[in-house]
């Protein structure tokens, strides 16, 4: 199979689909591998190392989209290079289609296979695709959230972890999945003073037997989000419905009646945000003020951290990505579920159910839509 690799043009991204030693993984399976010039030049991941990993390196994005019969990305596709894709090519990468309407009708009419790195799933129902990006956007909401609070950048003027004879930072995080955990891990290592929030008690236990006694773990109710977050210098938005858009916890109310200059992180902005007052933002002009209230929605966290994240998505990714190449789409996914867990659009059909209810659209099993 010829699998092809174009660079990121999303704000800020320097993430890349493959890495050097993936490429030459493929290339050992008897693949073709083309990569877009510079696709890894930021990022310490030059032309010549994809030259000797077996790579062509092409110089435009049109000729990867042009020859590729699988392609390999980081993020969702930008609206020009949804028009390059053709029917019947494989997209492998984060799609986020529950908020973004445009596109998923884009994906529908080129009549390609769309296969989402978040919703793969794993024998114990978790998303190992999305996991690690998530281990990076948990432990970057805390950086984030901790600048964001300097008063000169419009936050309260608040040191996370305080100093002696100053009270921390309150730390609230919505969320106690893999983003919320890394988060507070971070937050609680700076001493700050932090509450995780959730609806599932054995989940709240595992974090209490883990983080007590220093962390504070609350039940999801309204009553105790809203009583958190008034009071709270920093939030965190780490809740996740996989495929589907995140459940708004936090109102429009709730926020204008926040304290001026707390901070909000949504980490939950690629799934639609769970503030009412959440838009997307970019690392070029990540934050925005509403009712005194700083918010910081970078759709693309990790691409701040472009090198760990790469390394870290590629140990995860490599597998199903050779899996692709070597059986092709239709028996890969014949053969392994979780993977067929992943396809959310195939020949203008949705075949993930939460993209599908989302938008009002027929929902089509990708057992049925595969032929299987």
């Amino acid at each position: 199979m010829l699998v092809g690799v174009p660079r990121e043009i999303k704000d800020n991204e320097f993430r890349v689909g493959l890495t050097p030693s993936a490429v030459r993984e493929l290339v050992a399976h008897g693949h073709q591998v083309i990569v877009q010039a510079g696709s890894g030049e930021t990022i310490d991941l030059d032309d010549d190392r994809y030259r000797a990993a077996g790579a062509e390196i092409v110089a435009d994005a049109a000729t990867v989209y042009g020859r590729a019969d699988l392609v390999v990305k980081v993020k969702e596709p930008q609206p020009v290079e949804i028009a390059m894709l053709r029917e019947g090519q494989i997209l492998f990468t984060y799609l986020h289609l529950a908020p973004d309407r445009a596109q998923t009708e884009g994906l529908l009419e080129s009549g390609c296979i769309a296969i989402a790195y978040e919703t793969v799933t794993d024998e114990r129902g978790g998303l190992p695709l999305l996991a690690p990006m998530s281990e990076v956007a948990g432990r970057m909401s805390i950086q984030a959230g901790a600048h964001a609070l300097e008063r000169e950048a419009g936050g309260r003027g608040v040191l996370l972890g305080g100093v002696p004879g100053v009270a921390p930072a309150k730390v609230v995080v919505l969320g106690g999945g893999v983003v919320g955990m890394n988060a507070l891990r971070m937050a609680l290592g700076l001493e700050a003073d932090v509450t995780v929030i959730d609806k599932s008690l054995p989940r709240l236990k595992e974090l209490d037997l883990a983080f007590a006694p220093a962390l504070k773990t609350r039940y999801a109710t309204t009553d105790v989000v809203e009583e958190s977050v008034l009071t709270a210098d920093l939030v965190i938005g780490a809740v996740l419905t996989p495929g589907g858009t995140a459940p708004k916890l936090v109102t429009s109310e709730m926020v204008r009646s926040m304290r001026r200059g707390t901070v909000v992180v949504d980490v939950s902005i690629d799934q639609g945000g769970c503030f009412e007052t959440s838009r997307p933002t970019t690392h070029s002009n990540p934050t925005y003020v509403v009712d005194g209230v700083v918010h910081y929605c970078v759709t693309n966290m990790p691409g701040a951290v472009a090198r760990t994240s790469t390394f870290a998505l590629n140990n995860a990714t490599l597998p199903f990505t050779l899996s692709l190449a070597d059986n092709g789409y239709r028996q890969a996914m014949a053969i392994d579920c979780h993977l067929r867990d992943g396809l959310n659009v195939i020949a203008g059909k949705v075949t993930h159910q939460a993209v599908a209810a989302a938008h009002g659209l027929e929902f089509v099993p990708p057992e049925t839509a595969l032929g299987l």
